[in-house]
């Protein structure tokens, strides 16, 4: 049986994002039992293998940063192959006041016991980071404005 919010994903699949949602620094040894034990994660800053690896990941993002949570927007699943997008919410006081989101999408692989055996995250780190830190967001936006298409000269 699927969830009503995803019905184009399995009931594993679907287990295994309200975990995600539901994740908190309280939980993190929730994260063991999501993954495989040689399981490999990816995302723009990282990749690294083993369930302590993983667990550390997310446990540097609740130190980070202030009250994360993530809330999963769409979810398809076939088979051992999951794809989701999702928002990061949170706050950091090094991107200013007030609250932040990160909105990037993930590939799950579930081994043939459900668990994640490989997680890669894409998002966008210019667009959803580094435009957002002061000085260097002024930066980003200056560099995003000569390169996009409307700022070319016209052959």
């Amino acid at each position: 049986m699927t969830h009503t919010r995803w019905p184009l994903a399995t009931a594993r699949a679907c287990e295994l994002a309200l975990g995600f949602e539901q994740l908190s620094a309280e939980r993190l040894g929730d994260v063991a039992h999501w993954y495989a034990v040689g399981a490999r994660f990816k995302d723009p800053f990282q990749d690294v293998t083993g369930t302590d690896a993983i667990t550390a990941i997310y446990a540097d993002m609740f130190e980070r940063l202030n009250d994360p949570r993530f809330v999963v927007l769409s979810l398809v699943s076939a088979h051992n192959e999951v794809f989701l997008t999702w928002d990061l919410h949170f706050s950091a006081p090094m991107l200013g006041k007030g609250p932040q989101r990160i909105h990037g999408a993930t590939h799950w692989q579930l081994n043939d016991a459900g668990q994640i055996a490989v997680h890669r995250d894409y998002w966008d780190a210019a667009e959803e980071l580094y435009a957002k830190v002061p000085v260097l967001g002024w930066l980003m936006r200056a560099l995003r404005r000569r390169v996009s298409a409307g700022s070319r000269p016209r052959a």
